[in-house]
């Protein structure tokens, strides 16, 4: 197995093969938060436009949640943070996901053979799907802070699916303890509470919480309809 460690927006364009966009701050780990608290569909798009005309195509059953530079856009129903999904009323609805980073690499990976998206709360639940496919090829793109820069959590999200396909389990605990002083000190600072909460910090750094993959499949429309996969234990 082949396996390429890339980043950003360019990285998820250059990606070959079966593809996960890693986005551990905050993109997957939302989504892996919405389908556990009972979410009946995510939809992923690219801008806060086509969120907008989705959601007036599905009316009522449909609520949009995510983030531009962080903050939740004016008309968005919710932000792109776990918290919301866990306090917010979205059992049985349809998650339209706009984000900065995220979605925009899923719908990026133009030349992957299958879409993953990644975050450390399902990261040995991706690692199992990938295995279980056993691919020659595998691209894992680190999305980075706002599909731009270097991020400390995507790329030891990364790694570690890495040494999963190549047979190792490495103790990440001290990493991801450094992303509280790092990386993710942003979720402490006074000025970011109103839309990036602290306990977003230790919903995103939960190691291995969910045991599911999540599978992103590109529809006609252009938008990606993202399919929880349960993993067996």
């Amino acid at each position: 197995m082949n396996i390429t460690i890339k980043e950003f927006v360019k990285g998820a364009q250059e990606a070959q093969g079966v593809t996960v966009i890693v986005d551990v701050f905050r993109a997957f780990s939302t989504a892996c938060y919405a389908f556990d608290n009972g979410i009946k569909r995510l939809i992923d798009v690219a801008t806060p436009a086509e969120a907008f005309a989705l959601k007036d195509k599905l009316k009522a059953d449909a609520i949009i949640a995510g983030e531009q530079n962080e903050r939740k856009p004016e008309g968005f129903d919710l932000g792109n943070s776990p918290t919301e999904m866990l306090t917010g009323e979205i059992q049985g609805k349809t998650i339209i996901h706009c984000t900065t980073a995220g979605t925009k690499g899923i719908l990026n990976a133009s030349g992957a053979s299958e879409i993953l998206g990644a975050s450390l709360v399902n990261a040995g639940a991706v690692a199992s799907y990938i295995s279980m496919l056993n691919p020659d090829t595998v691209t894992l793109v680190a999305m980075g802070y706002r599909g731009s820069e270097s991020a400390e959590e995507d790329l030891i999200c990364a790694r570690y699916i890495r040494e999963l396909l190549s047979g190792n389990e490495n103790d990440i605990s001290a990493e991801i303890a450094s992303l509280r002083n790092g990386s993710g000190s942003r979720f402490f600072s006074p000025e970011n509470l109103s839309f990036s909460p602290p306990t977003d910090f230790f919903l995103c750094t939960e190691l291995n919480r969910f045991n599911f993959a999540l599978r992103a499949v590109i529809t006609a429309s252009g938008y990606a309809e993202i399919i929880r996969v349960d993993m067996n234990n």
